[in-house]
């Protein structure tokens, strides 16, 4: 997001970039647009110690010697969607990335493309979002950058967003660390975000109104830490492929079975007739605001006790267990009494939702 020749340079233009609605390919020069951009749009919004240098990087100071750091690029489509926008889901997916390795975040850095001709209200709107996630997590965007392409080479906008959160001694939950006896837990509902963006994408109208549940976790992850400690083998947050995908990555990195039971897999009802309706299955719809934990079965009782304690975790279940057979595979046994392999899909079920 620097710009220092612009920016300080004395320009004289009236706030919020006088005369212009939408976003001008002069706004990627790196000249007086580009300075009036950052300065009447971004600053704004994301004025912090480190950003307000505005220099080629930002400095900033770190307690631990151990961090982790998380990249993600998000193009969703619609940029608005019941629940959030691309801005806030920016901001609580690359956050939750580094919860889900045991992670305090510390900082952000945040990129965006933009495209020629969006409307300046709806940037707006966005870079408000994402503020308003990062002072819910206590974080900061620290440095930036923007970019601007011709009309009709992006969906409006992209945004990338880079994590580095510290890591405390003691709690190092990981893909590879699931083990036999280990019960498999879910936080909330799943499903909600990838409906939602489909309805608002196909502009889909249901009986009941179905938001995105993109959220931070990190209250999560720390009440679920000070319950039971290193007695989490396993996060994840299953975003991208849902429960499904996130299920059998786990399977193939510990080389262990998992065995779901499709009975206690908390499926809202309007999700689960949305997916009957259009034909999908929920297992493969996205949540952002919901994590999957592999806990010691010894710990499972407090672990669910101490999830529920939070108002994004009221909803938690056990929704099965690990196995030593069937190692790589993820079985679920139906309503039914019947048991089927829950397999990677060969494509996108439902893509761009995030």
């Amino acid at each position: 997001m620097s710009n220092r020749s612009s920016i300080g340079s004395g320009s004289s233009c009236p706030p919020r970039c006088a005369g212009h609605d939408r976003i001008q390919l002069g706004h990627g020069s790196g000249g007086r647009l580009s300075g009036e951009l950052i300065r009447e749009w971004f600053l704004p919004h994301f004025t912090n110690e480190a950003l307000a240098v505005l220099g080629d990087a930002a400095v900033i100071s770190l307690r631990s010697d151990r961090i982790a750091i998380s990249t993600d690029t998000f193009v969703v489509r619609p940029l608005e969607f019941p629940g959030g926008n691309i801005g806030s889901l920016a901001v609580h997916g690359t956050l939750n990335d580094l919860a889900m390795m045991g992670a305090v975040p510390h900082a952000l850095a945040a990129g965006f493309v933009l495209e020629e001709g969006m409307h300046l209200e709806l940037l707006d709107r966005i870079l408000h979002a994402m503020a308003a996630a990062c002072r819910v997590a206590g974080v900061s965007i620290v440095t930036g950058d923007t970019k601007v392409v011709e009309r009709g080479k992006a969906d409006g906008v992209f945004v990338n967003t880079t994590g580095v959160g510290e890591l405390t001694p003691g709690f190092a939950p990981a893909p590879h660390r699931a083990r036999p006896g280990d019960a498999v837990i879910v936080s909330g509902p799943i499903g909600r975000h990838g409906i939602a963006v489909l309805a608002a994408r196909d502009e889909l109208r249901f009986e009941v109104a179905i938001e995105s549940d993109s959220a931070y976790l990190g209250p999560l992850v720390m009440r679920l830490r000070s319950a039971v400690g290193d007695a989490i083998h396993v996060l994840r947050d299953p975003t991208r492929g849902g429960v499904a995908s996130t299920m059998n990555e786990i399977a193939v990195s510990s080389n262990v079975g998992i065995k779901l039971q499709e009975i206690y897999l908390p499926i809202p009802q309007p999700v689960g007739a949305a997916c009957e309706m259009l034909g999908l299955d929920p297992l493969y719809i996205a949540s952002e605001g919901i994590l999957v934990a592999f806990v010691e079965g010894a710990a499972a009782s407090q672990a669910l006790i101490s999830l529920r304690s939070e108002p994004l975790g009221e909803h938690a279940a056990i929704v099965g267990h690990v196995v030593s057979d069937h190692a790589g595979l993820v079985t679920l046994e139906t309503q039914l009494g019947t048991e089927r392999i829950v397999d990677l899909l060969p494509g996108d079920q439902l893509p761009r939702i995030c």
